[in-house]
Formats: C-alpha cells, sequence, structure tokens
C-alpha cells in the first residue's frame, strides 16, 4: 500500500506546475479584483461554497450573516480562527475544524478553504494575493485534510473498491504523509477531474478533452495539452487496479 501511494505521490510532486497555473489563475480571478481585505475573503468563501452539490442554502447564509456582521474578523488570521474556532490554536487545523463547525459547511469546503488559504500565503504564488500578514508558517504539530468529493472517491474506488468517503481517505493519508505534505495530495483531483468520464462513484477513466477546456482557467496551449494528455496515461497506470 505505501509503496504504491508514495508512487501517486511522486507523479503529483513531479508536475505540479500544470495544476499549479491554474489555480494561480483561479486565484487570481476571486482575489484581485478586490481592495480589501473583508472583499477578498467574502469573494474566496462565496466561490468555496459554490462548489458544493447540494447547498444549504438557509444554513450558509445564517453563516455570512454572521460572519459579515463581525468586520474585526476579517481584519487577521488570527482574530478569523478566533470567531469561527475560539480559544484554538491558531493554525491551519484549527481553522479547518473552526469552518467545519459553521452552518452550511461541510468537510470538503472546510479543507477547501483551509488550502487556499494556505496558497495565497505561502510564497509559492504571487504576493499579491496574499491577505493577511500574520498567517503561521505550517508547523510540525499542524494538520491539512484532502478537500475529498467524488473526483477523489472515484480514484481510491478504481484503486480499490471499498466504502470510501472523507475520513477514510483523509486518515489513510494520514498514515503515511504528515504536515503539508497532504497539500501535495490535492493535486489528485487535477489528475482524476481531466480522465473521468461519467458520474457517480463508478466512472470511466480515460483523457478527457472536453472537461480540460471546460476549465476556464487551463492551459489552451496546444503543446501544453499535448504534455498533459501524455502525462494522464502515466497517471492512470498508476492508478488502474487492486493495489490495497
Amino acid at each position: 500500500m505505501e509503496h504504491k501511494l508514495n508512487e501517486i505521490f511522486q507523479f503529483l510532486k513531479e508536475n505540479r506546475k500544470y495544476n499549479k497555473e491554474l489555480q494561480e489563475k483561479y486565484y487570481s480571478s476571486i482575489i484581485l479584483p478586490f481592495e480589501t481585505k473583508e472583499d477578498k475573503l467574502t469573494s474566496a468563501l462565496y466561490n468555496i461554497a459554490s462548489t458544493q452539490n447540494k447547498p444549504k442554502i438557509n444554513e450558509l447564509s445564517t453563516f455570512f450573516k454572521q460572519i459579515l456582521g463581525d468586520k474585526n474578523s476579517f481584519s487577521s488570521f488570527n482574530n478569523f480562527v478566533e470567531k469561527i474556532n475560539p480559544s484554538s490554536k491558531k493554525n491551519y487545523q484549527s481553522l479547518f475544524e473552526g469552518m467545519r463547525r459553521q452552518k452550511g459547511w461541510g468537510d470538503k469546503t472546510s479543507a477547501l478553504f483551509t488550502k487556499i488559504i494556505f496558497h495565497l500565503h505561502n510564497k509559492e504564488y504571487s504576493q499579491r494575493l496574499s491577505i493577511w500578514d500574520d498567517v503561521p508558517q505550517f508547523s510540525s504539530d499542524d494538520k491539512f485534510f484532502l478537500p475529498v468529493d467524488f473526483v477523489i472517491i472515484s480514484i481510491f474506488n478504481r484503486i480499490q473498491k471499498t466504502n470510501w468517503n472523507f475520513k477514510k481517505i483523509n486518515d489513510l493519508l494520514h498514515t503515511y504523509y504528515t504536515g503539508d505534505k497532504i497539500e501535495i495530495w490535492d493535486d489528485l483531483w487535477f489528475w482524476g477531474f481531466i480522465t473521468q468520464h461519467g458520474s457517480g462513484i463508478n466512472r470511466d477513466f480515460k483523457w478527457n478533452e472536453n472537461k480540460y477546456w471546460m476549465m476556464k482557467e487551463s492551459n489552451k496551449n496546444e503543446n501544453i495539452i499535448s504534455e498533459i494528455k501524455s502525462k494522464t496515461t502515466i497517471f492512470l497506470d498508476l492508478i488502474d487496479g487492486e493495489y490495497f
């Protein structure tokens, strides 16, 4: 199990540039049009909430009324975490756990928001995207969670058919990977999305150029598309079969 996970992990690590370019364009589109910290974070929160398949509108509206009613919570990372997770450590795990407690927010969207805050402040993306100046560096006792959705579940189900969910997948990854290495696994979604056909858990896996083109931020250069298509062959070989 560990060997096969490491093979997939190594592939993701070696091919980060494709998803990173896409994500930087996405972050730029939702952050840079706005001037204030409040507006930038509000944009991020609304965009993430909209990724839910069946959003709980009434609960989400309650959350936004509460968070937007407290302007001070947007002024710093520490204040935001204190607002959603009082008296907790001011780190990424507390941010995730605090978001998960909010009305209308689930495991996936809470993990997704946490990942975005990390990306905006980890100095690997444009400094123009940074919002707060007190975001901590990732420490050894901190913890990340992979934003698991049906794309991710379908990949693990292809590797081994079982009742995968957010907890089982994250528990498995945390067995072998610690700290911000979990964040590298987030690229699994990119490679899974562009190699899946159909819906539900049991999907057909092969290059899906239509899905690639429907991602607004994807690089439309023919040579880059050819590179990525070639890489998907390697990716599909890695996730094929009963490895676990």
